[in-house]
């Protein structure tokens, strides 16, 4: 049997390549041409060379598209074959690559390690900060903070008509919350006017007692998110960092008040694109350009904002509906539940999203938020609480009116003013679980606080000022004043630094002043207490010589329990 002989020489092979349109004529120009579209794409959209980035999967992707359309358009003017055969494998083996790790990265494949990302631990009322705490009590929303920013960069000529204020950040500084934000170049131009020296300074906004601060830097802040080319700050992270996978890139100050940007460092625990899990942070000096990468148990006290509140809601969405697998989360619901959510329409689309407050805690900023069932009533089951910095969360069981059912008892309280609610903080008042929130007008400014009793939202104290509005719900839910004391205009006696004693009635006196009747009594040692008689009714039942218990600050005095 005769063997078959097939021999290739060199120039066969050189037909077949040239057939194929793989000539170095058609090949060099392509690549090089798409190697520079490449390069310039690269250097705009930033995406990490990492295969747990999606945004590198499409920029491989782009990249094989325009060789395949150069390539084609090259062999074209060549009139050569355009040897398409295997770019076109390639690229289609890539979308098919990406949209496999895509659908098997999702929740309806892992439900159950997406239920485990965020460990949520059971914790008490007690918890929840104490009310005595009040300096720590964040109630400012982003909104007011911005007007208040704004108006103070506008008393400062030199700096408005060169720079905007950024984004504020909830951070905690020297023990006390504060909303602090860098400027920001106003456009390419002040860019160009101001490279050499920078970022002059930052603003800070304490949201306790409505002020706002801008504070001037001995050297300017250069590598900034609004900068251009080399000094943008995310441009110069990547060029450090090609494959590091880094989000939430914002501005905190540390306890000396020194400037930083924080990045959060993550990975994909499930698959390649699934499963976010913040694995340290990345703290940047935006004056000198250095950066450091931390670990996350490693990360400097003083940042913050590690873990973005948004990713907290995720995951405990993720950690309360897929513990009973996917499906249960579809249809039978067992044991789901969710954070309170917002609805916005944009274009007749409807989007919830998570909705949270902010408390200072043990030197942390933690957010709050409610907890709910699925069935979008207006209760909660209960409240989280997750540190920032940690990802430490409490799951605390509290039932009661949901955090959009408190504002709106608030606004009722004043519904002839047309005040609005913002979203309240959560404060533990006598070991009631209380909404504290503040009341603005039509321009956003802040006039009043209000409280609101968690379990019976009908219960409401409003005030003037936070320390006010405080005290008159303490007094609410112990008894002591009306409900319509607790909303009236009128202050109330602080009453928190009075001490406890017992003393012998042996005067009585009442007086009329500005339309409200007011009682003196004198002690057996001829000291003189006052207060107004309706706050003290129970006076009523008091005669000369009778020994009763009162709270007094030495002059004021109200009965005690």
């Amino acid at each position: 049997m005769k063997k078959k002989v097939v021999v290739i020489n060199a120039n066969g092979i050189g037909n077949f390549w040239n057939a194929g349109g793989f000539t170095p004529e058609t090949v060099i120009p392509s690549a090089l041409i798409t190697l520079v579209i490449m390069a310039v794409i690269w250097y705009f959209t930033l995406p990490a060379i990492n295969l747990k980035s999606a945004g590198f999967w499409l920029f491989v992707i782009l990249a094989v598209f325009i060789y395949v359309f150069i390539k084609a358009l090259v062999c074209a003017i060549k009139k050569k074959g355009t040897g398409l055969k295997i770019p076109v494998i390639a690229l289609a083996v890539l979308i098919a690559g990406f949209l496999i790790n895509a659908v098997f990265s999702a929740r309806i494949f892992h439900a159950k390690a997406y239920s485990e990302i965020l460990k949520v631990e059971d914790a008490e009322i007690d918890l929840i900060p104490s009310v005595s705490g009040s300096s720590s009590i964040a109630l400012m929303d982003t909104a007011s903070a911005e007007r208040l920013g704004d108006r103070k960069i506008g008393s400062l000529s030199n700096v408005v008509s060169q720079f905007n204020v950024g984004s504020y950040m909830q951070i905690n500084y020297q023990d006390a919350p504060v909303k602090v934000a860098a400027l920001s170049y106003d456009g390419f131009f002040k860019w160009n006017s101001n490279k050499k020296n920078g970022i002059p300074g930052y603003v800070v906004v304490n949201p306790v007692d409505m002020s706002a601060d801008y504070v001037s830097l001995k050297a300017g802040m250069k590598y900034v998110p609004s900068a251009y080319f080399s000094q943008n700050l995310y441009r110069h992270i990547r060029f450090h960092y090609p494959s590091l996978l880094v989000d939430n890139v914002h501005f905190e100050i540390d306890e000396e008040g020194n400037p930083w940007y924080v990045g959060s460092v993550y990975t994909h625990s499930i698959g390649l694109f699934g499963g976010t899990k913040v694995t340290g942070a990345l703290v940047i000096d935006p004056v000198s350009g250095e950066m450091q990468k931390y670990d996350l148990a490693d990360v400097p006290v003083w940042a913050d904002i590690v873990i973005s509140g948004d990713l907290l809601c995720t995951q405990y969405n993720d950690h309360a509906q897929l513990v009973h697998g996917f499906w249960n989360s579809v249809f039978a619901q067992k044991d789901c539940r969710q954070v309170t959510t917002i609805r916005s329409s944009d274009d007749e689309e409807e989007e919830a999203y998570p909705d949270y407050g902010y408390i200072a805690k043990d030197g942390d900023i933690w957010i709050y938020t409610g907890v709910t069932s699925l069935n979008g009533d207006s209760s909660n089951l209960g409240f989280i609480l997750g540190n920032e910095r940690t990802a430490e969360t409490k799951y605390i069981t509290c039932a009661g009116a949901d955090e959009f059912s408190g504002m709106k008892s608030a606004e009722g309280e004043v519904q002839e003013k047309g005040y609005n609610a913002s979203f309240p903080s959560l404060i533990n008042v006598e070991g009631t679980p209380t909404y504290i929130m503040v009341l603005k007008d039509s321009n956003g400014l802040v006039k009043m606080y209000a409280a609101v009793n968690v379990e019976q939202y009908n219960i409401v104290a409003t005030a003037a000022t936070q320390a006010d509005c405080i005290e008159k719900y303490r007094r609410l839910i112990n008894s002591e004043i009306t409900p319509d004391e607790a909303n009236s205009d009128e202050p109330v006696a602080d009453t928190s630094n009075y001490e406890e004693k017992t003393v012998t009635v042996t005067k009585i006196q009442t007086i009329d002043k500005g339309g409200d009747t007011y009682i003196y009594i004198v002690d057996e040692n001829k000291n003189i207490y006052n207060a107004k008689y309706a706050d003290v009714i129970g006076m009523i039942l008091v005669e000369e010589g009778d020994t009763i218990v009162i709270r007094t600050d030495g002059t004021n005095f109200i009965l005690s329990e």
